[in-house]
């Protein structure tokens, strides 16, 4: 536990012998829909600027989350990240379906005005030309909507400069230890036409070099969780239940031919290589004094090889995996957005919209299922092997070289309207509305090449698979050779909702802020997950498998699928099962009761009583609610073994509220900035996504549990007059989680567990020191950042435990008024800092930042 007391003292008393009068530059932000400064707002809000951007070298996600204390991200890569506030993380969307099982996201990201929140996969927008990053801690929702739960990151770009044109140049150059060589360039240019119009344009490129090995390994089906007896100590210290013992376990398998995995075409040093490439241009007209309209127009394409997580078991001096396909992303996007601000009498006016189209095309190695997959060797070993009768298992296993071959395709529009009244008014208000709407189609092929030439019973191979018809299908077939399952699955997530805030100045001092969100959202799903179990011994029957578009188009009927046997696919309505003459399967009876949509909707409210006894110091206390929607599972009605637990077809809203105690101070005739915030979040019905075989083989979601967070945030700058140049930052966050009360049945979640994601303490810590030098100006910045242990899961045979880290950084550089020129370390000590990990395939891999790397970064201004 922590002490507010100890670290106020502490931090004054390091300062309190100057005394002089420095004032620090204040940040204008948007967190509450107007701009204002951060000290005057009662939110708990970080803003990292364009220039602390700049001498940090921050371009894309992982780099600004490494310095935010309290922010956390769990991925496996560029493009495939989530991020997290104060702690409130269950878990992190499984690559191969964030997409059909993703939850919402609790964080919200805004590029300028419009969400980007996507499920599982939340755009990495490379910070070209950005003005700034705020980060609001804490519900956010009455102004920011549903994926605000936790907190909100906003991503500001610089607008059209209407006073004169120029234009920037930044280049960089940097070597990793044991990596490949990195570059960059970025071109900016303002234009100025007129004094009513101005444009504004930038380009980048950016190649990052590899530093993770791909190195030569053996895999055999042996080692499928199929032939694991109960007992079996995981890497993580969790033994295997009985209820998840291998099929086949204690097996005598000496007549069995494994053939091994080989990857020796695939061997690799520094196989990661990553390049951002994108342009936006942006164009700003004033139509008169009261009125302006913005339009931007932005391009990504981000390329990817290789994978950002590495095996611990094989060292940490190199970081490597042992791949047996190619891994690969290509992720790009085209944004439009627009904005229209004026007035009408005395209110002010916003209109905003935008549109963003996401394709994403990703190979992903999947031989790590091979140590869960219960029935992997079904489809990669002889018949004789898996279903051997009376006798031993005997014939031939192909090797484990699966892969996913995922495809998706995301259209999001947004549109807000909204106004605010004057804001130097005793009583003051902003009110507004909000809609979008998101079509994701995604379609993910698991592919196991030796499935094609297993002896199953009476035929070679798999009889070619085919999807269900009942709705929605990209393909009609047949799959590709190899393909045992498809996901093909059109997801639709629509909301609007109205918000409004009012501030009552109910004294000089004394202010109340009352907030309120109504919210409507719908999640549906459409298509289908498709198994090839009965097509080893006969044609495509669709068996098995779940069709989704039946379970969830409300039209009264489901068809019965589990028989290989299509003379039992009957469909049944209500009227059977209300008929005690027929016999009803017990999950059609359960699918007829299934909703049409993951539908929810309600009101939020927020209050904060906000004090400022002088004009340098803000005092407040916030009580605030945030909600997630709820989701459909693909393997809704799906059931254990001994009945204990059934997979709900769809997953209730999980909520928070959050009680907040905040401080604004400048100290010291503003020499002095501190600031910072205790709170208290209680979380009811928390969400999270389960990968258990023993229930089903595919990934579903259920609210798991009740939780609580407590913690701390603090902030400050301290720069003194008596030494002209020198300033110093940090910032720590301090947090408390656990879980209080256990929701879902699987044993998988044990109370008083700390939450996904939730290190007790971060920090990070900067010392700038600049001065002029014939006739130059020359900087030094030691920097670090800390973070705690922390787990990637509160799935108990999930949960990874990451270590604490520390990493220390280093720039000097020399500059003029048009130029700079800068060298610097990340990573000095070369830490393996481990950001972000995973175990659901009962294999740690864990995502560390990147080694050591030195560099030099220029600019030049035109």
């Amino acid at each position: 536990m922590f002490n507010k007391k100890l670290l106020t003292s502490a931090v004054l008393s390091a300062i309190a012998s100057q005394l002089a009068h420095a004032e620090i530059e204040e940040v204008v932000v948007t967190a509450t829909k107007v701009s204002a400064s951060t000290q005057d707002i009662p939110v708990a809000v970080s803003a990292v600027t364009e220039e602390k951007m700049e001498q940090l070298g921050i371009a894309n996600f992982e780099d600004y989350l490494v310095q935010l204390p309290g922010v956390t991200a769990g991925g496996s890569g560029p493009g495939q990240n989530t991020v997290y506030i104060r702690g409130v993380a269950s878990t992190t969307p499984n690559l191969t379906t964030a997409g059909v099982a993703g939850l919402a996201p609790n964080v919200a990201m805004y590029l300028d005005e419009q969400p980007l929140s996507q499920p599982g996969r939340n755009l990495d927008v490379y910070t070209a030309d950005m003005n700034r990053v705020e980060v609001l801690a804490g519900p956010q929702g009455t102004l920011f909507g549903a994926s605000s739960q936790a907190g909100t990151v906003r991503l500001i770009t610089n607008k059209p400069d209407h006073s004169e044109s120029y234009g920037k140049i930044k280049a960089g150059l940097a070597t990793t230890s044991g990596g490949d060589d990195s570059s960059n360039i970025e071109l900016m240019g303002n234009l100025r036409v007129s004094d009513r119009f101005a444009l504004r344009g930038v380009a980048y490129t950016d190649t990052q070099g590899g530093y993770i090995d791909n190195v030569a390994g053996s895999l055999t089906a042996e080692d499928s969780a199929r032939f694991r007896p109960e007992g079996t100590v995981r890497a993580n210290g969790v033994p295997v239940s009985a209820n998840r013992a291998g099929f086949q376990a204690g097996s005598d398998l000496s007549a069995v031919n494994f053939i091994a995995a080989d990857n020796s075409d695939l061997v690799e040093d520094d196989f990661n290589e990553t390049t951002y490439t994108g342009a936006r241009v942006s164009g700003s007209f004033d139509f008169n004094e009261d009125w302006n309209g913005y339009l931007a127009v932005a391009h990504q394409e981000l390329e990817s090889d290789g994978v950002f997580y590495a095996d611990p078991e094989l060292g940490d001096d190199d970081l490597a995996i042992s791949h047996y396909q190619p891994d690969n992303i290509e992720d790009e996007f085209d944004n439009v957005a627009w904005t229209l601000t004026g007035r009408v009498a005395e209110l002010e006016m916003v209109y905003t919209g935008a549109f963003t189209s996401r394709d994403t095309d990703q190979l992903v190695d999947y031989s790590d299922y091979l140590f869960v997959g219960q029935y992997l060797p079904y489809y990669i070993c002889d018949g004789s092997v898996s279903y051997p009768g009376s006798a031993a298992p005997a014939g031939t296993c192909q090797a484990p070289d699966l892969f996913v071959d995922s495809t998706t395709e995301t259209e999001v529009t947004t549109h807000e309207l909204r106004l605010s009244t004057d804001q130097s008014k005793s009583i003051r208000a902003t009110v507004g509305g909000f809609y979008s709407d998101l079509e994701l189609k995604e379609r993910n092929d698991f592919t196991y090449p030796g499935s094609s030439v297993i002896q199953g019973f009476g035929q070679v191979g798999f009889s070619p698979n085919y999807p269900f018809t009942t709705g929605y299908t990209s393909d009609a077939g047949p799959f590709p050779d190899g393909v045992i399952f498809r996901n093909d699955v059109k997801r639709t997530d629509e909301q609007f909702g109205f918000f409004g805030e009012v501030t009552f100045d109910v004294a000089d001092s004394l202010a109340l802020v009352f907030g309120a969100r109504y919210y409507d959202i719908e999640v549906d799903f459409e298509g289908s997950a498709n198994s090839s179990f009965c097509n080893l011994f006969q044609p495509d029957a669709d068996a098995y498998g779940t069709d989704i578009s039946d379970i969830y188009n409300a039209d009264g009927e489901v068809t019965f699928r589990g028989s290989c046997d299509t003379a039992n696919h009957i469909t049944y309505t209500q009227a059977d099962v209300d008929d005690p003459s027929v016999d009803v399967p017990a999950a059609v009876a359960a699918a007829l009761q299934a909703p049409d949509t993951a539908a929810t909707d309600g009101t939020i409210f927020k209050f904060t009583a906000n004090w400022t006894p002088t004009a340098d110091t803000l005092f407040y206390a916030t009580v605030s609610e945030g909600f997630r929607p709820g989701l459909l599972n693909r393997p809704g009605g799906a059931s254990n073994a001994d009945g204990s637990f059934t997979v709900p077809y769809a997953l209730d809203t999980d909520e928070v509220l959050n009680l907040e105690l905040g401080w604004k101070t400048d100290l010291f005739g503003y020499q002095v900035r501190f600031n910072g915030s205790l709170f208290y979040v209680q979380i009811e019905d928390m969400q999270t996504t389960i990968f258990d075989p023993s229930i089903t083989n595919l990934f579903f979601s259920d609210n798991a549990a009740d939780a609580e967070v407590m913690g701390l945030e603090a902030d400050f700058i301290y720069q003194p007059d008596s030494v002209p140049g020198l300033s110093f930052t940090g910032a720590i966050s301090l947090l408390d989680t656990e879980i209080t009360k256990v929701l879902t049945p699987t044993d998988d979640v044990r109370k008083g567990d700390s939450l996904a994601y939730a290190p007790e303490i971060q920090a990070n810590l900067q010392m700038r020191y600049e001065w002029e030098m014939n006739g130059l100006t020359a900087h030094v910045m030691p920097h670090m950042a800390y973070a705690d242990e922390s787990y990637s899961d509160i799935i108990t045979i999930n949960r990874l435990q990451l270590d604490s880290w520390v990493m220390f950084g280093l720039t000097a550089g020399v500059g003029a008024d048009q130029w700079g020129a800068e060298l610097f370390v990340e990573n000095l000590t070369d830490e393996r800092a481990e950001l972000a990990g995973t175990f659901v395939y009962d294999r740690a891999r864990i995502s560390y930042a990147r080694p050591r790397t030195m560099g030099l970064r220029l600019n030049y201004k035109f």
